[in-house]
Order: structure tokens, then C-alpha cells, then sequence
């Protein structure tokens, strides 16, 4: 039982998330809520204490700063455990594309994950949105969370070797000993995770500490007040960062909300049910072809779907990448297409490619984005960085039986995902089994001043259900705008009704009221 990451379709505005895939054309044949424990009424700062940011090149970040002439880059240090902050420090990468008009201040932006690099999305940022009244009026700021991206220590758990082998295990075997070898590959991850990150610094690592890193990169920028755009996961930090610095923030956009009341077990089942309405989606536009490789009745697109994917259990399908799509590849690469239509088409092409016996490997070519493979076998940090963090920010179940329970609820909801028949037994996450306690746990976000917080939900989104955002929005006494369509997020992804309201609440601090678009 694994979990889905929830990066933001945003990023695939920006021409980062696809990095591979959007340059793929169709083959021949074819993350809980958190509870920091007390904090200061109203949202009361701390005491400053970050020192200004020493701005330099970031050849050494951007590869290609020529892309992004403007932007600057430097580090803030912040101790692993505020407890102690003397003690070890994180080193987090923060770019800046200054404003090219009048400032208004910083516009913070995180793009998800948790594990995406905000880094890398603001420099994307920086050209899509050239001449536009965000860039003019005010600084893109990204930095990345301690563990991630361009942040030191990263979060590092397997190596690119382990990780191919981990993904080679198909993990659908739920009798007995097929879920205690699974739990035994859970195991392995988490005693890796522990031995190459430490205790010390997996304890610290959750939104709980990036929300207080938020802060020392506001006080490192000489700012009273930010401004914030959070994707997906993003939300949770902006709702965690609203929560306990609420006097500095001026405006905040939260698209893909995370309802932070929702503990693991039902933010997992939400989430299958809502993957399980974007695959009837992209199903239903798939079969307006007569070569749709799911056929045409609706009441048979799950069964085809499986007389698909289901034989690479024990008979992974050859690619003309030199490597297998296996059952798990199939399923993640079916995944990572349903966060947005731009990829139905790659997932409708690894369809036919099994359909016809000849080359599925856009599905692999999906998954590989997923993870963060690249054309040389290299994965990034973003799947270890995500697993360490959603593992400490709210604590899991241990007892099997509900997980078996789970498993049984899932099969409900999205058939489309579940293997088999319901067997009774079923592998526990591996957060139950990771080797440090979590640091916080679900609870109502608390409620902020009228104007302070916009929240953007997507009708059929896949990841972050579109009923997470109303409740988010209920919980904080914010404004909500929804949007209608199919995909993970929908800010500045080219829909003119939803980005005019956030530039003119960002710009101007209009209110766009309970908008639908």
C-alpha cells in the first residue's frame, strides 16, 4: 500500500515536472495535518534572529543562469533542531528574481511534495511569468525545505541501484508472507533512511521545522510581511506557517489544499477515490477514439484495465529503454498521467503499446518522471525527502488489522488501483514502520483574519481532493475559489478566471469572494 506525492500540476506550467515526458511523443503501437504544540496567541512572531541574505550567482544551482538573468541565490542557516540552535545546521537554498516595478514585497512560492524543489520552480517561474503583474510587483522567492532539493543535508535513503530494485517489486502479494515481505521491504527503506540521515536530523525534518524555517528566510530577507503561493503539500506549510506567524503574512494562496483535521488512513482513502474520478475522466475521454485501448463501455474500462497491467506481475513487458515495465512501473506511470490531461495521451500510448504486444514505455518514461529517474539512472531526492517528511508529520497506525481495513475501503473507492480479491491481510505504510516518532498530528486549522488566506480547489483533482479545499477554507474562514476540471492545482496553468482573482487579491487585495470558474 503506497502513497501518491502531491506535486502540483503548476509545475508542469513552468516546464519542470515533465521534464522527460513532455518531450515524449506517442510510441509506434501505442502529502496530514500537524500540531507544532503550543504556540503564541494570535500568530505572534518570534524574535528576529536570521541575519540578512548574502545574494550571489546561482551558476552553481541553475546550471544555466542565463536563463534567469536576474535572479540571485544564496543560503540561510537554521539549527536541525530549534531546541538546540547552537547545534548542527541546514543550509537552505533560497533564489530570488527581484520585482520590475514598484515592490510590493516577497511572494513566497512552494511548489509541493513534499520533496519538489521550490528552487527550481521559481527560476521556471521567473521566464513564464516575465512582464506579468506578479513579476513587476513583486519577488519571487523560493527556497527549499530542509532535506530537499537544493538544501544541505539532503535526504538521501537509497541508493539509484536500491531504488531500481525497489521498484521492480511488484508488492501485490497480501497473504501472509506476501505482506510480511513487504513490510520487510518497508523495513529495509526505513533502516536505510535512519543510517544515512540520522535520528537526530529525521526527527527534525517535518513541516513543523519548515514552518519555522519560513520564517528565519522572512527575517533573512528583511521583510515584516510575505506573501505566499503554495501548491498541494504547500498548502500544509502555508497553513502551518499562517498558523503560528500569522502577523507576517500579508496575503496567501493555498491551491490543492491538504485539510490538515484528516489523519493518514482517510487522506489516503480520499485520495484513491479521487484518482479513482480522474481515471473515469481520462477513460471517458479516451473512448471518444475507437482505438481507445480501454474499449468504449464504461462498465468495462476497470476490467480492461487490469487484463492490461495485471500479467506484468509475473511477466514484466519489453521497452525500447532496455528495461521491463513491470506491474508497479504500469501503475505509477498510470499515476503521475492522471495528475493532468496534458498526459493522457503518453498514458493512452503505454496502453496500446501492452494492448499490442509492441513498446509501453511511455508508461515507464512516466513512472521514471515520477520518481525522479533520469536518462542515466539517477534519481533526485524528491521520493526520499517525501517519505521522510510525511512520515514525521503525522503518526500512523500500527495495528494490521487496520491497515486490512484500509486495504478493504480502498477497493471500494478505486477499483482501478487494487490487485486481486480482498484477502483480509494487507502490508502496514511505511510510515508505521519508520524509526523515529512523528513530530505532529492532525487537528482543525485554526481560523485567521478575513483577507488573509485564498484557497483554490480543483473539482475532480486527483491528489488533493476538491472537498479537503472547502473544508480548509471553512477551518480558516477563508475565501474559496473553485475551479472546475481535472488536474492537481490550477494557479497560473493558463486559466484566465483563476489567475485574474489571485493577481488582483495578491496585486490589490480584493477579495475574490466564493468565485467559480
Amino acid at each position: 500500500m503506497w502513497r501518491m506525492r502531491r506535486l502540483s500540476s503548476a509545475l508542469l506550467s513552468f516546464g519542470l515536472s515533465m521534464v522527460t515526458a513532455v518531450a515524449l511523443t506517442p510510441l509506434t503501437g501505442a502529502t496530514p495535518g500537524y500540531d507544532a504544540g503550543p504556540t503564541p496567541s494570535s500568530g505572534a512572531p518570534q524574535p528576529s534572529s536570521a541575519p540578512p541574505l548574502s545574494w550571489g550567482s546561482c551558476g552553481q544551482v541553475l546550471g544555466s543562469p542565463r536563463d534567469v538573468p536576474s535572479a540571485q541565490c544564496g543560503t540561510v542557516a537554521v539549527p536541525v533542531d530549534y531546541a538546540n540552535p547552537g547545534g548542527a545546521q541546514v543550509k537552505l537554498a533560497v533564489i530570488r528574481i527581484p520585482a520590475t516595478g514598484p515592490r510590493i514585497g516577497a511572494l513566497l512560492v512552494n511548489p509541493g511534495g513534499p520533496g519538489a524543489s521550490a528552487v527550481d520552480m521559481v527560476a521556471a517561474m521567473g521566464t513564464d511569468l516575465a512582464d506579468s503583474e506578479v513579476s513587476k510587483r513583486f519577488d519571487l522567492v523560493g527556497f527549499d525545505p530542509r532535506g530537499v532539493g537544493h538544501s544541505t543535508p539532503g535526504v538521501r535513503c537509497q541508493t539509484d541501484a536500491e531504488f531500481d530494485a525497489y521498484r521492480r517489486e511488484p508488492m501485490v502479494d497480501y497473504s501472509p508472507q506476501g505482506v510480511a515481505h513487504i513490510e520487510q521491504v518497508y523495513r529495509q527503506i526505513a533502516q536505510r533512511c535512519q543510517a544515512r540521515n540520522g535520528s537526530a536530523f529525521l526527527e527534525n525534518v517535518g513541516t513543523a521545522s519548515a514552518a519555522r524555517d519560513m520564517d528565519s528566510v522572512r527575517q533573512a530577507l528583511g521583510d515584516d510581511q510575505i506573501n505566499y503561493l503554495g501548491y498541494s503539500y504547500g498548502t500544509e506549510l502555508g497553513t502551518a506557517y499562517v498558523e503560528r506567524f500569522g502577523d507576517h503574512v500579508r496575503s496567501m494562496v493555498l491551491d490543492g489544499a491538504i485539510d490538515p483535521s484528516v489523519g493518514p488512513i482517510d487522506e489516503l482513502i480520499n485520495q484513491e477515490a479521487g484518482f479513482q474520478t480522474a481515471f473515469n475522466d481520462y477513460a471517458a475521454d479516451c473512448a471518444r477514439s475507437t482505438d481507445c485501448p480501454l474499449g468504449t463501455d464504461p462498465a468495462q474500462w476497470v476490467v480492461r484495465y487490469h487484463q492490461l497491467i495485471d500479467p506484468l506481475v509475473t511477466k514484466p513487458a519489453a521497452t525500447s529503454e532496455r528495461r521491463t515495465l513491470g506491474y508497479a512501473d504500469a501503475t505509477t506511470g498510470t499515476i503521475n498521467a492522471l495528475y493532468t490531461p496534458q498526459f493522457w495521451k503518453f498514458l493512452t500510448s503505454g496502453l496500446l503499446g501492452l494492448r499490442r504486444g509492441t513498446d509501453p514505455g511511455d508508461l515507464l518514461t512516466l513512472a521514471d518522471e515520477y520518481y525522479g529517474r533520469d536518462a542515466k539512472g539517477h534519481y533526485n531526492s524528491s521520493q526520499d525527502a517525501f517519505n521522510a517528511i510525511r512520515c514525521v508529520d503525522a503518526p500512523e497506525p500500527t495495528d494490521p488489522a487496520v491497515w486490512a481495513d484500509a486495504d478493504r475501503r480502498i477497493r471500494q473507492v478505486a477499483p482501478f488501483t487494487s490487485y486481486g480479491q480482498f484477502t483480509g491481510h494487507a502490508p502496514r505504510d511505511l510510515c508505521a514502520l519508520w524509526p523515529v516518532p512523528a513530530t505532529s498530528s492532525p487537528h482543525p486549522a485554526a481560523p485567521v483574519a478575513p483577507g488573509k488566506v485564498v484557497v483554490v480547489s480543483t473539482t475532480h483533482d486527483p491528489a488533493t481532493p476538491y472537498q479537503a479545499g472547502v473544508d480548509l477554507a471553512r477551518q480558516l474562514g477563508a475565501d474559496l475559489i473553485t475551479f472546475e476540471g481535472t488536474q492537481h492545482t490550477v494557479t497560473f496553468n493558463g486559466n484566465d478566471c483563476v489567475d485574474g482573482a489571485v493577481v488582483r487579491y495578491l496585486v490589490d487585495g480584493i477579495a475574490p469572494g466564493n468565485l467559480r470558474c
